[in-house]
């Protein structure tokens, strides 16, 4: 299969490209390095990215940003740009993608832990990843024959510790090869509309 990974350049984006990587062939995209770019929050650079790669299977993404805060320092911006980003970034690459993907090709999101399993300052993120659950649960039911959607939500990797796992006291970190088998589980199999959870 041809698959377009964005957001590869990340930690959950590598554990999705060295399981899907030893057995297809994997576009990595990201927002400054990789081999294409893209802004998943500006619509025109989705669709450039898409005439630039044409034809393609399944599109896996891991990006998105939200903003980490105390409820009491969020706004209402702050808020929208992780629903702005991280959801409607993830969103626009499956409404861009329909256009173009195989007859029986998959989308796979990215969301996490944190509307299962809150910490403090992560409203944001809780907001974004309860949005992308629901997105493909409802997407899911109107997607064209034999064209999936899915999102992994993983809890932090064990690869993110050092930068992240201040934020995530208490929280179980998970292996970046059971990650890339929650991707692979989304790509090559049959599910569609599901939250795949990985913790």
């Amino acid at each position: 299969m041809k698959i377009i990974l964005v957001g590869a350049s990340g930690d959950v984006g590598r554990a999705a490209f060295d399981e899907l990587s030893k057995r297809h062939d994997v576009v990595r995209v990201g927002r400054k390095t990789c081999d294409l770019r893209v802004d998943i929050s500006d619509r025109g650079s989705i669709e450039a990215m898409y005439e630039e790669v044409g034809d393609f299977d399944a599109l896996v993404s891991t990006a998105g940003h939200v903003h980490f805060a105390p409820l009491s320092e969020q706004t209402e911006v702050s808020l929208m740009m992780g629903l702005e980003n991280k959801v409607m970034g993830q969103i626009n690459l499956v409404l861009e993608g329909l256009k173009r993907i195989s007859g029986s090709g998959s989308f796979t999101l990215t969301s996490g832990v944190l509307d299962r399993d809150p910490v403090v300052a992560g409203t944001g993120a809780a907001l974004a990843n309860g949005a992308l659950a629901g997105f493909v649960k409802g997407a899911a039911i109107e997607m064209p024959p034999r064209v999936r959607v899915n999102v992994v939500s993983p809890g932090l990797l064990d690869v993110s510790e050092n930068r992240y796992g201040t934020l995530f006291p208490g929280h179980e970190r998970v292996s970046s090869e059971r990650v890339g088998r929650a991707f692979a589980k989304c790509v090559e199999g049959a599910i569609n509309g599901q939250v795949v959870i990985v913790e």
